[in-house]
């Protein structure tokens, strides 16, 4: 599928030429000084969605029946799984799957991203281990000056 780009200010003053790219494309709106926003037909947006949801309860299912296959096709999309420890690739592997399967099925997608963007710095943290070992401590905690909780509680 191709993909068009705007300046927002076009939509806003020259629509005619930002609606007509919508048949063939979808439209990546540019903003300066926010987010950019996507512009898709709803037929393309549906097909997507259930496209995304079929492929995310299938690899579910062959994450429940076979984990370590499911392992094994992360590892071939996601090769940063390597730098993690062992025993933290499984309960990575589980929680993309399972933010997955619940952006899949509300349409929510931004957990799975964040999910997604955690693991992949954990991994590259995991990746340098003179970081990794500066971040596991000990910490020098001489200067250290004691906070107070957020919201003033006790809690």
């Amino acid at each position: 599928m191709a993909t068009r780009t705007f300046a927002f200010s076009t939509l806003i003053n020259k629509q005619t030429s930002v609606f007509p790219a919508l048949e063939d494309s979808d439209v990546i709106l540019e903003r300066r000084d926010a987010e950019n926003l996507v512009l898709m037909r709803s037929e393309r947006f549906d097909a997507m969605v259930q496209g995304l949801g079929l492929a995310a309860r299938s690899l579910a299912i062959i994450a429940k029946t076979n984990r370590s296959l499911a392992e094994e096709v992360f590892a071939e999309e996601l090769p940063w799984l390597t730098w993690l420890p062992a025993d933290a690739r499984p309960q990575c592997v589980t929680e993309l799957l399972d933010q997955l399967l619940a952006g899949a099925a509300t349409g929510l997608l931004l957990p799975f991203a964040r999910a997604f963007g955690e693991w992949q710095s954990t991994a590259e943290i995991y990746s340098d281990p003179e970081l990794a070992a500066r971040l596991r401590g000990p910490f020098d905690t001489a200067d250290a000056v004691e906070a107070d909780r957020p919201g003033g509680g006790d809690d």
